[in-house]
């Protein structure tokens, strides 16, 4: 069982609408199982990552604990007079990546991540999930995931997190701009390293400033690099990186 990921239940006859309006994927896609997807500002910038789940008359949102109120409050500011409800579930999130159990569901960001169990006892093995995230580059939330954050250069598309055929949500229009008129000069990369050097340690290249270290695993872990100066023997604290 995760103990730091909480449930809430969005019902009310717009749930589904209103949902739709404000996250970065499509939320017509729970017809085929859980959607990742993301709150955005208005100018674009991360807020919070979530999946939504298919519920009784509800959509389930699975959402990191030390964000949820601050994103249930945000979510509770578009409410306006539509008829929407969002309260916490007495359900737990449980995952892992062996046999299935009934009732899960696979997790949409990639395959080798197995699935997500949602019950008041779910079922979840011993994963070391941060090695799997940094073998598979995929960003968490708090770690990869912060306020600074654009998604695109998160690598949202290739995990799966934004949709865009959908239409409109909140951020929409910087998102749309950066995948359709610009280079990504900055983003989430795999780096081997060869040394100690802690999370958030930052990394240069010849004294200059090319990123920061994230998550690390062995002797892969993930950065935040400058592409254009990321290129050849980088240095953390001491440690050595190459960019994968």
């Amino acid at each position: 069982m995760s103990t730091d990921r909480s449930i809430f239940s969005v019902t009310g006859s717009d749930h589904v609408d209103f949902l739709q309006g404000l996250v970065t994927n499509d939320v017509a896609k729970l017809k085929d199982g859980l959607v990742y997807a993301a709150l955005l500002t208005p100018q674009g910038k991360y807020l919070a990552d979530f999946f939504l789940a298919p519920g009784d008359d509800a959509i389930l949102i699975d959402i990191k604990t030390d964000i949820a109120a601050a994103t249930m409050q945000r979510l509770a500011m578009y409410k306006l007079r539509a008829d929407v409800q969002i309260a916490e579930s007495p359900l737990t999130v449980g995952c892992g990546t062996g046999p299935m159990p009934e009732g899960a569901f696979a997790d949409p960001r990639d395959t080798a991540l197995g699935w997500r169990h949602y019950a008041q006892t779910p079922q979840s093995d011993d994963t070391d999930w941060a090695a799997l995230r940094v073998a598979h580059k995929i960003p968490e939330t708090g770690i990869e995931l912060t306020p600074d954050s654009y998604i695109l250069e998160m690598d949202f598309e290739r995990i799966g997190g934004v949709d865009f055929r959908k239409g409109c949500y909140v951020g929409q229009e910087v998102t749309a701009r950066m995948k359709h008129k610009t280079e990504l000069r900055k983003g989430l990369a795999q780096i081997s390293i060869s040394g100690e050097a802690p999370p958030g340690t930052p990394i240069t290249k010849d004294g200059k400033p090319v990123g920061t270290l994230l998550t690390r695993a062995g002797d892969t872990a993930l950065a935040y690099l400058r592409f254009d100066r990321a290129n050849g023997s980088l240095e953390a604290d001491g440690a050595i990186l190459h960019r994968l």
